[in-house]
């Protein structure tokens, strides 16, 4: 439906959860390297608990990798430096959600090339630097589906 893909994901637990959600909704789950953990790292599967095996799953040697994958479709870029708010935008079936590391978000120079196609959630406290990754991706997900649960 919405694949969701983490660049350089950093926290084994927000990946298995983010597996857990992917199953849940079948959003194909793309990783893109570097990571410093295994797929099959305990913390990871423990979070994406039994679910795995109903996560269909793609690793992405680099963000040069990511970008041929991304080609020919349509993509957004989940940032706390978005323009647009995420509600802003009218999600299609099958548009890939990106997000960056939990550290380091996504890098600048891929930000820069794309920042058309930024999208944001909205925070409303100036000290809050940043949501959850596994939330932000719940947020996106969900309101995607939500507008596309009835279209044909």
């Amino acid at each position: 439906m919405f694949p969701i893909v983490l660049v350089s994901p950093r926290i084994p637990a927000n990946v298995g959860n983010i597996a857990r959600l992917c199953a849940a909704t079948r959003a194909p789950l793309h990783l893109v390297h570097p990571f410093n953990f295994f797929l099959d790292d305990a913390s990871v599967k423990r979070a994406g608990l039994d679910y795995w095996e109903y996560v269909e799953k793609q690793e992405h040697d680099s963000l040069n990798d990511l970008e041929k994958f991304l080609t020919s479709k349509n993509f957004y870029l989940i940032t706390k430096f978005g323009e647009k708010i995420y509600t802003d935008v009218s999600f299609q079936k099958g548009d890939v959600l990106i997000f960056g590391s939990e550290e380091d978000g996504l890098p600048e120079s891929f930000l820069q090339r794309h920042k058309e196609r930024a999208l944001r959630i909205p925070m409303f406290h100036p000290q809050v630097r940043c949501l959850n990754l596994a939330n932000s991706v719940s947020i996106v997900l969900y309101e995607a589906i939500r507008q596309t649960l009835n279209s044909k």
